[in-house]
């Protein structure tokens, strides 16, 4: 039945899947016995170790609780009081956190207008006008999400580009890497490729969309930066008591490469959703499927019948398109089964 009071799988966002088993007994094997507070615990230890292990021996990690405040902590590692950040207009950071980077960072974002949400090195230099203007903010950072808000990856000579073009102006560059294990399992690249051997100052790694329960990390690969984070941590409210439950996740993610079977899986349902639409009159993609992120237009009716039984959202309402997000644990048959309703809902 096509109507259906009940949500089989939810296409809003990966948020909206569960632990994946690993990262549960991961947590469980950390729940014996008590342990130091605030890091100082083996977990925490092993952790930072697997961080230099996977990024390189100048890469120092930070647990952190969410993304929003891995992308506060980062940035303000890099930010004086009149800076500025060079962004896409469509970044995280620019449209989804409440305006956190201005409420709480207190500085201006100077956004660039994209038709897919990335930036190149002109339009980091099309900012820069104003540098040395002491009636202007002072762009001090480029900040970039890898994959986009529109599910766009950025290829390891992309963001070199970036990290070259910032660098010569005397700007740093960031990147919000709540998708990073997406990109890298788009681009068949180790997680290294794109972030440390690409030039990268400072980076988030997001575990909660790929498996994790609530674990994010900051990566700063600029040793001048990294002992300033234990400080801003514990100010942006981002120190966790029992950090070893968050450091655990993170290391069994990055441990035999569970992030990549997570993130590829993802990604590889994504892309079978589709390559499914593409026999279903008035359905066409929007942007390309480079991620786990399925961007369509639709016809309204069509959308709003879906809609009675799966959850997912408008990307932009007027336009008649929405995102679907796929998971870790999407299966072939939820996406079947979504694109037979699909299809169904399309044909009334």
């Amino acid at each position: 039945m096509l109507i259906d009071s009940m949500y089989p799988k939810s296409f809003a966002s990966d948020n909206h899947a569960g632990v994946h088993p690993a990262i549960l007994e991961a947590m469980a094997a950390a729940n014996d016995g008590d342990a130091p507070a605030y890091g100082d615990d083996n977990w925490t230890s092993a952790f930072e170790e697997k961080i230099k292990e996977v990024f390189g021996p100048g890469a120092d990690g930070f647990a952190m609780l969410n993304g929003a405040g891995a992308n506060m902590v980062g940035l303000a590692l890099m930010l004086g009081r009149y800076s500025a950040i060079i962004c896409a207009d469509s970044a995280h950071i620019a449209t989804h956190e409440a305006g956190a980077s201005e409420r709480l960072l207190g500085v201006k974002l100077v956004t660039v207008p994209t038709q897919d949400g990335k930036l190149r090195p002109a339009d980091i230099k099309s900012r820069l006008g104003g540098l040395g203007n002491p009636h202007e903010s002072q762009p001090s950072v480029v900040s970039i999400s890898q994959t986009t808000e529109l599910g766009t990856t950025y290829s390891p000579a992309e963001i070199a580009a970036l990290a070259e073009t910032a660098h010569e102006s005397g700007l740093r560059l960031h990147v919000d890497g709540a998708r990073l294990a997406n990109a890298a399992a788009y681009l068949d690249c180790d997680l290294k490729a794109i972030t440390t051997d690409a030039g990268v100052d400072v980076f988030s790694f997001g575990g909660t969309k790929n498996g994790a329960l609530a674990a994010e990390a900051v990566v700063v690969l600029d040793s001048s930066l990294a002992h300033a984070v234990p400080f801003l941590r514990r100010q942006s409210l981002q120190l966790a008591s029992k950090m070893r439950f968050i450091s655990a996740q993170l290391t069994a993610l990055l441990t035999d490469d569970l992030w990549r079977r997570n993130a590829g899986h993802a990604n590889a349902m994504a892309a079978r959703l589709a390559d499914g639409l593409a026999d279903i009159p008035g359905v066409s993609l929007t942007h390309p499927v480079q991620s786990n992120a399925v961007f369509a237009t639709l016809p309204l009716p069509v959308a709003e019948i879906l809609r009675r039984r799966y959850l997912f959202h408008y990307w932009d309402e007027a336009a008649r398109t929405v995102r679907w997000m796929t998971a870790f644990d999407t299966t072939p048959e939820h996406v079947d089964d979504f694109l037979d309703d699909i299809r169904k809902a399309a044909a009334m």
